[in-house]
């Protein structure tokens, strides 16, 4: 179980209050029985609860990529904190004596194998699983919908144009939320997100000018979503049998949830992937009502900048694992990408934590982009498109790092280009006042994650630093 870390337990709690609950059972000793496996593939343990008799918890590794727990508590928190205990425990150091495998594990762990068996079988014969037919009529019937739910959304919009922006108060502005709430049943959550983005906006308390602005943008990137959905959907209602759009982030946008399998049988998945973790952070998107915990990870393979996020409602919040950072590197089983651009939304079912070591970062410092002017003619191409993510992020090879008389930064490439530093608004966190901070060594010959933003009143691309790459560590600068 070398796999078996500190933060490999972390990254299976739910939340941050799990972890502490798991860890606070190993501070005061409630855990006893504690036993493994001869081969190192079990652990057993009881822990007391606060029934007469103790919980009796095992976390089973013969499949390290897909663990299997077991706890005789009601809980509905899974892993449940006496699981994590019993991991805890062992990573702490404390004994565990050498145990026979219980029975009933046992024969558990025989019929998942003849269940891994059949489907091996399956596989050596080349008989592909059955795909599922998609029923055209009620596809046809789900477009017809669709379509309706957007000409509600162009009402909307079009109402709010025509009135102008001055005259919105809150009375129009809980009247369009309630008209909003509507669009939830015409199987477009996508664009219904977007709409209460912008009526969330019209909602800020900032300054006018400001709040102008930053919503007349909404409306662009509205009007453009509905326009190209109206296109796609239309077409589709035309030809059922038109496939899915991969080439862009289009689907998710108007509202489909893409399913693993949909990823696999289009090719957008493959094996083996290493993952290391550049940047995290979690805010709150109080549009859509939810908590989003953002990630973002450099694939040693392809060299690629990842995103994943999590979607947490507030309501569910305590219900679903709560991300957190990641300092190990991800050995994920299998790697699915969702279509999009230069930042590609990623997710995997199964993975193990491996240590960072100098080729780690190596790797990463390789894989780096070494021309300013390339990185920017990216940046520019993926924003100047209405619906593309409006802030890119790209790791930067820099050959130094420099500061001028009023102490701004700025990266200089090998060929001698600059790229100036500076806060985004977006991310409502600056980050460049910790420069200052990184160790000398730090600031030649490295590599920047920076996350790129149009500032429409300057006219200028700005970058802002979120971690420093060294050659033997990533110096996190946003949290």
């Amino acid at each position: 179980m070398n796999h078996l870390t500190e933060a490999y337990v972390d990254s299976l709690a739910l939340n941050a209050a799990a972890i502490k609950n798991g860890k606070d059972l190993v501070r005061k000793n409630s855990l006893q029985q504690l036993g493994r496996a001869e081969d190192g593939t079990l652990l057993v343990g009881e822990c007391k609860g606060s029934g007469k008799e103790p919980y009796r918890c095992s976390a089973d590794f013969v499949n390290p990529e897909n663990p299997v727990f077991r706890c005789s508590c009601p809980s509905r928190q899974f892993p449940c904190k006496h699981l994590l205990g019993l991991m805890y425990a062992y990573v702490s150091g404390l004994p565990f004596s050498v145990a026979e495998v219980p029975q009933d594990i046992a024969d558990k762990r025989e019929k998942a194998e003849k269940r891994e068996e059949k489907k091996r079988e399956v596989a050596v014969e080349g008989t592909a699983p059955v795909k599922r037919k998609t029923n055209k009529a009620a596809l046809v019937k789900k477009t017809a919908a669709q379509l309706e739910g957007l000409e509600i959304a162009e009402k909307l919009l079009r109402s709010l144009v025509q009135s102008g922006l001055g005259s919105v108060d809150k009375k129009t502005i809980k009247l369009l939320s309630e008209q909003c709430k509507q669009l939830g049943n015409y199987y477009i959550p996508g664009i219904q997100n977007a709409f209460r983005g912008l009526l969330h906006e019209l909602d800020n308390d900032r300054e006018r000018e400001t709040m102008y602005t930053r919503a007349a943008s909404r409306m662009t990137l509205l009007h453009s979503l509905l326009k190209k959905s109206r296109e796609h959907l239309s077409a589709r209602q035309e030809n059922p049998d038109l496939p899915l759009d991969v080439d862009s982030a289009l689907e998710e946008k108007i509202g489909h949830a893409w399913q693993l399998a949909e990823l696999r049988e289009r090719g957008l998945a493959h094996n083996d992937a290493r993952l290391l973790q550049l940047a995290f952070r979690s805010f709150e998107d109080a549009a859509r009502g939810e908590y989003v915990d953002e990630g973002y990870w450099f694939e040693q393979t392809t060299g690629r900048i990842h995103v994943t996020r999590t979607y947490r409602p507030f309501r569910a919040a305590k219900h679903i694992r709560e991300e957190d950072s990641v300092f190990d590197v991800v050995h994920a089983g299998e790697l699915f990408i969702y279509p999009g651009e230069l930042n590609a939304r990623v997710r995997w079912e199964t993975h193990t934590f491996e240590e960072p070591n100098a080729q780690t970062y190596a790797s990463a410092l390789s894989g780096a982009i070494r021309s300013f002017p390339d990185a920017i003619k990216q940046v520019k191409n993926q924003i100047k498109n209405p619906l593309s993510d409006k802030h890119p992020v790209l790791l930067l090879a820099f050959k130094e790092m420099v500061a001028d008389e009023t102490g701004r930064y700025a990266l200089v490439d090998d060929q001698g280009g600059r790229l100036p530093l500076a806060d985004i608004e977006y991310l409502e966190q600056p980050t460049t006042h910790l420069l200052t901070l990184l160790h000398r060594r730090d600031v030649k010959g490295k590599a920047m994650l920076a996350m790129f933003e149009h500032d429409a009143e300057s006219g200028r691309l700005n970058a802002q630093p979120l971690s420093v790459v060294t050659d033997d560590a990533v110096v996190r600068l946003l949290y």
